[in-house]
């Protein structure tokens, strides 16, 4: 009878697992996410709202991106690095992998956003005037973060098992979208330095 007791209990346990679904993201995580990409695209809003034709492309020299440029940027960037951890979804999920993820979340978000070390961006990602026109560029940024963020709200995709692998290290999936909105971060700085720059020009000129 204790026989027959232990095979059926093992036998429901083995049926549980087949009916458990994917690991999802955890409330904190998806939170973090969210409020991380809903307040990078507002500060980026914020920051561009108004600015007229002559300051959108104003350059500090000929080395210098304009704040135009800088959001083509941005949204070439949201674009490439959401695929990209998409297609990291597209691998089998490896948990034994999460060993080789050596950043922390918090950490990999100072450390992209932190503009004291400058880096060349890659040629997919400089900017050409590809959407043909400032608003035709903001206009698709927002629509794109927009529906990332829809993404991240309601997805059950195993973000946490699926890895994207980056000069400086392997990142989960998760972690791909956190670098996306942290990116625009740092690039909504740079365009605050521009503002700044004493020769930027003034909305009554």
């Amino acid at each position: 009878m204790k026989t027959l007791k232990f095979v059926l209990v093992t036998v429901a346990a083995i049926a549980m697992s087949f009916d458990r679904p994917a690991t999802t993201l955890t409330e904190s995580e998806r939170k973090y996410a969210l409020e991380l990409l809903q307040s990078t695209k507002d500060d980026l809003l914020k920051k561009v709202k108004g600015l007229t034709a002559e300051q959108l492309s104003f350059k500090a020299d000929a080395t210098h991106w304009s704040i135009a440029e800088c959001v083509e940027h941005i949204t070439l960037a949201e674009t490439q690095l959401f695929e990209y951890a998409q297609a990291g979804l597209k691998e089998p999920a490896d948990p034994s992998k999460r060993s080789e993820v050596k950043t922390k979340d918090d950490e990999l978000v100072k450390m992209v956003a932190d503009r004291s070390q400058k880096r060349e961006a890659q040629e997919t990602l400089k900017p050409t005037g590809k959407f043909g026109s400032f608003e035709s560029t903001l206009a698709d940024f927002k629509a794109q973060r927009d529906k990332h963020i829809l993404y991240i709200k309601k997805t059950p995709d195993d973000l946490r098992n699926h890895y994207n692998d980056f000069p400086f290290g392997k990142l989960d999936t998760y972690q791909t979208i956190l670098l996306m909105a942290a990116h625009s971060r740092r690039h909504t700085a740079q365009i605050q330095e521009i503002l700044d720059n004493p020769n930027f020009p003034k909305k009554d000129r």
